[in-house]
């Protein structure tokens, strides 16, 4: 059977997903997260993704920032052990993280595609928009699990490629308003 991929995010009313936890980050608008009053039945949907989860996906950006904070973090501890895959044409071997579990570096999204035919459960993506776009663009997202919240960047990095003309249908799987203005949204991929 084949493996699900589900990209999992935090995203602004306008697509955008940069910068969420500061400006930091890089973008001027960053911080939105934090900025919300803390709601936390509002981010049980990052709970119930654990159950989920067999496999983490990454980016080489997000991979290199997560992996400096996720070992440690008793947030993520649940994540600690599980298998994870970086998508990067440049990242070596060498600088991945000892202690965080196995990591497999897949060169292409033609890797990608090739370990989502493989046996096993749920890859979930994290952060990682730039992966999240080209493999949705390749057909290889399943689900969106996304906590949209009440900000209108106007630019930054976005879950979804604008610039393309196409179409994916999604249906509506589960959702929810919380009082601090967060959505959750969970669509899955219609083939």
């Amino acid at each position: 059977m084949a493996r699900e991929i589900v990209y999992t995010g935090f995203i602004t009313l306008d697509g955008v997903v940069d910068s969420p936890g500061g400006t930091v980050e890089g973008h001027p608008g960053g911080g939105w997260v934090f900025d919300t009053e803390f709601v936390p039945e509002a981010y049980s949907l990052k709970g119930e993704e654990l159950g989920d989860t067999t496999a983490l996906m990454f980016g080489r950006r997000s991979y290199q920032a997560f992996a400096s904070v996720w070992p440690a973090s008793e947030d993520h501890a649940a994540y600690k052990d599980l298998p994870k895959y970086v998508v990067s044409e440049t990242l070596t071997d060498d600088v991945l993280v000892d202690g965080w579990g196995p990591t497999t570096i897949l060169r292409s999204t033609a890797d990608v595609a090739a370990l989502k035919e493989q046996d096993g459960g749920t890859i979930f993506i994290h952060g990682s928009a730039e992966l999240g776009r080209r493999l949705g663009g390749a057909g290889l997202i399943d689900r969106y699990n996304l906590l949209m919240f009440p900000f209108l960047l106007g630019a930054g990095k976005r879950a979804f490629d604008l610039t393309e003309p196409g179409r994916t249908s999604l249906h509506l799987r589960d959702c929810a308003a919380y009082s601090n203005g967060v959505v959750k949204l969970v669509y899955d991929v219609v083939r």
